[in-house]
């Protein structure tokens, strides 16, 4: 059995689809599953059992014989949200309950961290174990997960492989119900069906010009691709980046959707939100070095063929994958 948590979500939801290309059938996915419209992100998927997060635990205990691999995708991963107490829960104190459990039972790992650990980025964003205790996250989300990459590297006790995966800005296909949160294709694109123009936000800094903040934009596939590898090697563990290793700018990402759409360029700039605008990451390119170093070399897809296919495959059909 592989277990995915978090399954009706984004990229867990993308895994699951992967794996069952590749012929595994015996996946065991967790969630809460009150969510109606994140359910349709499993509709059609091959899945031996549903287990509710509440009794993934013991779960966990009953069947740990069976279990081949822990995919543990599962977070709150609002940036939004303040009240630190949902991270310590949800984030925090339950990633450690399935880390001691891989560690006991001997089961292979691979959880979700973030790109978000990084901050204002006064680091850089070299996944080197050593800066990660200096990180300053901008938000409690991005702590959340920087507070268990730093409690995983101090354990004593770790599972035989795993693998924490700092993502960057992933987008793509079965974000349907991510709303505020979605990525900003996927608000692009609806902008642009329904005003025919899209709107940035403006710059607040004097080094950047409207449009021009850059993320590291990773398309979702690519995502799932090396969540596979990982899961085929199982050696070498540790904290990864996962990003494309190249920054784009908003702007890029807008020109681009609107080109998949074959239609030209119509953009405003409006200001940031006061409730962001303090916290809100102007720069991140992830160092993609280490990743590579232990044998990944699939090149990653482009912004732009990204795109295309999300849009003329997925959004224009309002189609899952």
């Amino acid at each position: 059995m592989i277990v995915v948590t978090g399954a009706a979500g984004f990229i867990a939801s993308n895994l699951v689809a992967r794996l069952n290309a590749e012929g595994y059938h015996d996946i065991v996915v967790v969630d809460d599953f009150s969510n109606a419209e994140k359910l349709k992100n499993l509709r059609d998927k091959k899945i031996s059992r549903w287990v509710h997060r509440n009794q993934f635990f013991q779960w966990i205990e009953n069947e740990h014989r069976f279990i081949e691999f822990i995919f543990h995708i599962g977070a709150r991963t609002d940036t939004t949200e303040f009240n630190v107490e949902v991270f310590e829960k949800l984030n925090l104190g339950y990633t450690k309950k399935v880390w001691d459990l891989c560690v006991k039972y001997g089961l292979p790992l691979v959880y979700a961290s973030s790109a978000a650990t990084y901050g204002g980025g006064e680091h850089g964003y070299n996944d080197s174990h050593e800066i990660i205790p200096a990180l300053k996250p901008l938000n409690p989300y991005g702590e959340s997960k920087n507070d268990f990459d730093k409690w995983a590297l101090a354990q004593d006790k770790k599972p035989f492989f795993w693998a924490g995966l700092k993502f960057f800005n992933v987008y793509g296909p079965n974000e349907y119900h991510k709303a505020r949160m979605a990525s900003v294709i996927f608000h692009s694109f609806h902008q642009i069906q329904k005003n025919g123009g899209v709107k940035l936000f403006r710059s607040h800094k004097p080094e950047y010009t409207d449009g021009g903040q850059m993320r590291d934009f990773v398309y979702v596939k690519d995502v799932v691709d090396v969540l596979f590898f990982l899961m085929q090697n199982r050696k070498d563990s540790g904290i990864y980046n996962l990003g494309t290793g190249k920054a784009r700018s908003f702007l890029d990402l807008a020109k681009a959707t609107f080109a998949a759409m074959h239609l030209a360029p119509n953009i405003e700039f409006i200001d940031t939100p006061a409730d962001i605008r303090d916290k809100y990451q102007y720069f991140t390119e992830a160092n993609m070095s280490k990743l590579k170093s232990i044998g990944y070399g699939k090149e990653f897809t482009s912004l732009e063929a990204g795109i295309a296919d999300y849009v003329r495959n997925y959004l224009s059909k309002n189609h899952y994958a």
